[in-house]
Formats: structure tokens, sequence, C-alpha cells
């Protein structure tokens, strides 16, 4: 279910968007529309993504359908708030990339009237809620889960399936580790192993 986003800009007043899903769901661009209108109407955007996810640049968010945006690479979340000041709107990408303190970060901006638009994987390749993603949707004014489609059966799929043989909770990567699938297709790894 979508939620609507919001259709005009505060008045002395941030918040919160959150846009969460699997892999291959349109997280990214999602995000990549969004911040594309607020420049449209002339606000001042910036994003961010993490240091680790050199998938595709290192200075653009790129969907994996090869849309990009401009973005700054940051090693902790915290760098955010010093790069901000000027700026009505703040783009994340990859918040499950980041640690807990994204949280009190988006909190922060938003509390500062900022427009905060911030899109992450809400579950891991375990099917377990992916931290910090929970937390930043209960503090969410506006939340929007994005599905892809089973590359099993052609159901929605709000999963990812990791097809790789990696146990690491967070391996950066695409269609060689990572595939989408439905609830019926999504196999879960053995914890006992």
């Amino acid at each position: 279910m979508t939620t609507p986003t919001p259709h005009h800009s505060p008045n002395d007043t941030g918040w919160i968007e959150a846009i969460c899903g699997c892999m291959f769901s349109g997280k990214t661009e999602e995000l990549i529309r969004r911040v594309r209108r607020a420049h449209i109407a002339k606000q001042k955007v910036i994003v961010f993504k993490p240091q680790i996810d050199t998938r595709y640049s290192s200075d653009h968010i790129v969907s994996h359908s090869e849309q990009t945006h401009d973005s700054v690479s940051v090693k902790d979340a915290k760098n955010i708030l010093e790069m901000v000041e000027d700026y009505h709107v703040v783009g994340i990408d990859e918040a499950q990339f980041f640690s807990q303190d994204i949280v009190d970060i988006c909190d922060t901006l938003a509390d500062k009237g900022k427009r905060v638009i911030i899109a992450g994987l809400d579950q891991d390749y375990r099917g377990k809620p992916f931290e910090p993603v929970p937390q930043l949707l209960a503090i969410a004014e506006y939340i929007t889960k994005t599905l892809a489609i089973c590359m099993v059966c052609g159901n929605p799929a709000d999963r990812t399936q990791r097809i790789s043989e990696s146990q690491e909770r967070v391996l950066v990567g695409a269609k060689d580790h990572y595939e989408a699938r439905c609830r019926k297709c999504f196999k879960p790894p053995d914890e006992s192993s």
C-alpha cells in the first residue's frame, strides 16, 4: 500500500518520507523521482549514499534500471549533518548500510524543517527486519512500500533471496547475489549451518 506523498512544501516544519522494499523493487527510482520533482520546484536538494555502496558509481545513486542522480558518498551518517544547512530536501539512499545513528539524524533534519526522503531494504536476505529501516518507518510521516516481481513465479515480491553462498549480513551486490522473491518462492537460509 502506498501512502500519498505531500503535495506542498512544509510550512515551518519538516518531515520524513521512507521508501522501503526488497531489492529490484524500485526504491532508488522512487527516490530519484521525488528529488527530481523537488528540483523542478526550485528546492535545493542534496542526496547522500553510504560509501560502502560502489556497485554502479561512487558519486551518483543509480537504480537497477540505470536511472541516476548526483550524490555525496559518506562514510558515517553523522557526516550528513555537516553538509545540509543550505538545503530544503535531503535524499538518502541505501539506509540499511548506515548505523542506527541514521534514525536520530533523520529526526534531527526533519526537526530543522528539512524534507527527508530515505530509501532502504526493510528485510535482509533471511527475511528478518533490516535495521535501522524499521525504526525509520516508525518515525516517518510518509511510508511507501515498493514491490518487485518474483523472479521465480511472477507474483508480487517483497523478499530478497540471496543466491550466493555468503552468510554475511551485509553483502553489497545486485543480480550477481540476489533475486526478488514472493512469500511462496522465498527460501530463507538454514540458520543451523
